[in-house]
């Protein structure tokens, strides 16, 4: 039987990281930030998913981005 903490484990290693770090930038615990995009996508039928695709770009493009690039002279 699959245990629910498995699931979420899962979901986290996996996922964007998109909750996490906006809870961590705005100061507040990241479930309550998941908790929140959850109840917008229920009623706003699924609309912030685009948002949330799109953040989530973003952050990856930011990260590649920092991590390319060590030093000026590493041209």
């Amino acid at each position: 039987m699959i245990d629910i903490n498995e699931i979420r484990d899962y979901c986290e290693r996996r996922g964007f990281e998109v909750c996490s770090r906006m809870g961590e930038r705005m100061g507040i615990a990241p479930g309550v930030v998941r908790m929140y995009f959850i109840y917008t996508s229920f009623l706003a039928f699924g609309s912030p998913l685009i948002i949330y695709l799109i953040l989530a770009f973003w952050i990856k493009l930011k990260d590649y981005t920092r991590d390319s690039r060590h030093s000026v002279l590493d041209l």
